[in-house]
């Protein structure tokens, strides 16, 4: 049977721009993971990491006019997205390259024998963290490039010791082609095997990619079906392995009432940009929020309103997504007491389509009595994520209702409050208090929309924000690949050089109870 070729599309016209490759076979998928395999040992020592993740980042850079006109052609995101998404991924190398350099992320604790230890005498215990092994990094359609080839997941996985094979996202294979070159020249430049970065294409490359029983670990940034089905695979193979997967979030936003009675102009316009930013787009897009019921809260939504209808309309990433955009809302909209603020744009076939693009659409706006959603039944539709540039306000009367829709809502990447300028009393604590189950990141008075990369951030939330409880963007997203390992009465000479007493390579340790380095 002939593999079927991968083209490249443009979302602005619909056309299909060049073959890209063709979809990688189960055998491809093999040698992709077996050449990944064979070139782990390379990535031992910490200074050629180090290297690697820096010469990607400038060769990134070099190559920056092509990369951005490449992902701009296959996405529409806009070269001043497109340069800024850029900027942040060779950040984020660069980043890793730091981390990899202190060293501290090894996590190294030393305890030395303590024949008087009590209850019984203590062996000479040395811990360090060691890389799981290949790792399977799955791109997104949204990020074409800081989630995706050159991204966070496979510049974590690369400063942690793993290699990489990435399964491109059908949305962008000429970026993720084009990406995949320069990362192995630049480990090539670097003085390792190429085969440290792998690329593979194809809907059936991607179980397969996760079956394989070389595949130590897996990083999937994506839908809550297609990353479930992955997840489910990797938690059935003989020998289980560790999925990392960011999948859907509806990151709720509550507006308490002083806050829509003092600054009802600012949240509503600050809600607009947020949700139509990307053109909805974005894992982090608020996509419920909570205002009062009343003239506060009306007044929050025309602002709302008033902005998202000046936002500018453009193309969503593919067919299906805008499909799948339109009939969420349509569905949503047709529930009882929905009442539909801005439609969503269904152009007649015979017209001209909206902004001139075959994909693009115009932002929704929907509106829904809190109670329903407290109720349950058919209006627990408007308690899932709808990809694209829509959000559902739902008003609440009273502090119980609100609370009654807060615990019916599912883990969330995010969850915002809206407060007003002195409104930091105890019944505000009780506020966060209830919203930080629900979230791995906690937002008060700006909007979710921007994930910082930075050694504290935390981009990942409780099931079906994410699978698991990491992060995927900050220094800390490097534990995702490593375990830890303990030598026991080992000869030094035997050990790695960041367990040796003299502490050669002057990393941070816990040595006896005690910080060093």
């Amino acid at each position: 049977m002939d593999t079927a070729p991968v083209w490249s599309a443009d979302p602005r016209t619909g056309e299909q721009r060049e073959q890209v490759a063709v979809e990688s076979s189960a055998a491809d998928v093999d040698t992709a993971v077996r050449a990944a395999a064979a070139a782990q040992p390379a990535l031992a020592d910490r200074a050629v990491r180090r290297e690697l993740l820096r010469t990607a980042a400038a060769l990134l850079e070099e190559s920056a006019d092509e990369v951005i006109a490449t992902a701009d052609a296959e996405t529409a995101l806009g070269t001043g997205r497109l340069t800024g998404e850029l900027a942040r991924t060779c950040y984020q190398l660069r980043a890793f390259a730091d981390v990899v350099a202190d060293g501290s992320y090894l996590g190294v604790v030393i305890d030395h024998a303590d024949p008087a230890a009590q209850p019984a005498p203590r062996p000479d215990l040395r811990r360090i963290k060691v890389p799981l092994g290949v790792v399977a990094v799955f791109a997104a359609s949204n990020f074409p490039l800081a989630f995706s080839v050159p991204g966070g997941d496979t510049a974590s996985a690369l400063a942690a010791g793993c290699p990489v094979v990435v399964k491109a996202h059908p949305d962008h294979p000429a970026t993720s082609a084009l990406c995949a070159r320069i990362l192995r020249r630049a480990a090539a430049k670097a003085g390792l095997p190429e085969d440290v970065v792998g690329l593979v294409h194809g809907f059936e490359a991607g179980p397969a990619l996760v079956r394989h029983p070389l595949t130590a670990a897996v990083g999937f940034t994506g839908s809550v079906r297609g990353g479930r089905a992955l997840y489910d695979i990797a938690a059935a193979r003989p020998r289980p392995i560790p999925f990392h997967g960011e999948l859907g979030s509806l990151n709720p936003v509550v507006v308490t009432e002083r806050a829509a009675d003092t600054r009802a102009e600012e949240i509503g316009t600050g809600l607009a940009g947020s949700y139509t930013l990307g053109m909805g787009q974005f894992c982090v897009k608020p996509g419920l929020v909570l205002l009062p019921a009343g003239a506060a809260g009306d007044a929050v939504a025309t602002a709302t309103a008033t902005a998202a209808a000046k936002a500018p309309t453009g193309p969503l990433l593919d067919p299906r997504m805008r499909e799948a955009f339109l009939s969420g809302v349509r569905t949503r909209a047709g529930l009882p007491e929905v009442e539909r603020l801005l439609p969503a744009d269904e152009t007649p076939a015979d017209e001209p389509p909206t902004g001139g693009a075959p994909l693009a659409v115009r932002p929704a706006l929907l509106a829904v009595p809190a109670a329903r959603l407290a109720d349950g039944g058919a209006h627990d539709l408007l308690l899932d994520e709808c990809f694209g540039p829509v959000t559902v306000l739902a008003r609440y009367r009273s502090t119980a209702e609100l609370t009654a829709v807060l615990a019916r809502l599912e883990g969330n990447l995010t969850a915002t409050v809206q407060l007003a300028p002195d409104e930091h009393g105890a019944e505000t604590a009780d506020l966060l208090a209830r919203l930080t189950p629900l979230a791995g990141r906690v937002v008060v008075d700006s909007w979710p929309t921007g994930v910082t990369v930075a050694p504290a951030m935390q981009h990942g939330g409780p099931y079906p924000a994410s699978t698991s409880g990491s992060t995927s963007v900050g220094a800390t997203a490097i534990e995702r690949w490593l375990r830890p390992v303990v030598y026991q009465n080992t000869p030094q000479p035997l050990l790695p050089a960041e367990l040796h007493d003299a502490n050669p390579l002057g990393i941070t340790r816990l040595v006896d109870g005690v910080l060093e380095g």
